[in-house]
């Protein structure tokens, strides 16, 4: 199972719910939270690049009593610049100009494009026992990450809670009131992208409705730039998680295209 996020602050759970949320502070992306020894956690901090695009400035990461500082073509264990491959107490690290993967004996795959998009694989045998942005992992969409107990949230304030408090962070949390736009003139657009033939063979192993409106949504957002963030980080994001599960997407970047 994989959780993830991608682009224009979007975020896919465990348990399939998908969200945006703009936060710019360093929130707990995926913590194991059941224990008070937590066996790993994953935070990471995201900030708007020179394009004024959302893109992971670092992740940090706990495993076991590993820490672990990832920045783009930087890798930092226990305060010590490493390079990679590098393997150490059940944790390999890899990295090439592209992607940074951490394979993590204990049950976890982290790959990150040094970037916008960042995918944590987890064992199940962590079902039900994680928290964060990523959800708690039960299997069941909404509750406990929407709906907890009496308590309904809507992706801002459930994002905002995620946030790791640091005495002298210097970041706003999202506003919670903020609704999103109404983005259907793109979903025509949306749709032909991701159901062209190249993607034929991901059909049937994804939810397409769910990037259909995360598209859409990046569409709004870029208002009309057509720089190559808005429109393909979503459908690379689709293409990522298609070869995951087992699919075969064709090559849909063309020279005048992502």
């Amino acid at each position: 199972y994989v959780c993830s996020t991608w682009g224009n602050n979007h975020f896919k759970t465990f348990d399939g719910d998908v969200f945006q949320f703009p936060g710019n502070c360093e929130y707990n992306f995926v913590s194991d939270c059941r224990e008070a020894y937590k066996e790993f956690s994953v935070h990471i901090q995201r900030a708007l690049n020179s394009n004024g695009h959302p893109e992971i400035q670092y992740i940090l990461m706990k495993i076991r009593d590993i820490m672990v500082y990832l920045k783009p073509n930087l890798v930092v264990v226990d305060g010590r610049i490493v390079k990679t491959p590098y393997y150490s107490s059940g944790v390999l690290i890899e990295s090439n100009e592209i992607y940074t993967k951490i394979y993590a004996k204990l049950g976890m795959v982290l790959m990150w494009n040094q970037q916008d998009a960042l995918m944590v694989e987890l064992d199940n045998k962590f079902n039900n026992r994680t928290c964060g942005l990523c959800g708690d992992y039960n299997g069941i969409q909404i509750y406990n990450e929407f709906i907890n107990g009496d308590a309904s949230y809507n992706s801002i304030t459930y994002g905002n809670m995620q946030k790791i408090s640091k005495p002298n962070a210097d970041c706003e949390d999202p506003d919670e009131t903020q609704a999103l736009p109404s983005c259907n003139k793109h979903r025509d657009e949306c749709q032909k992208l991701l159901t062209s033939p190249a993607f034929a063979d991901c059909r049937l192993r994804l939810n397409l409705e769910m990037y259909i409106q995360a598209c859409m949504q990046d569409k709004c957002a870029c208002n009309g730039k057509e720089d190559s963030f808005c429109l393909c980080s979503t459908i690379s994001e689709y293409s990522r998680q298609c070869s995951h599960a087992g699919g075969r997407p064709q090559e849909w970047r063309t020279q005048n295209f992502c």
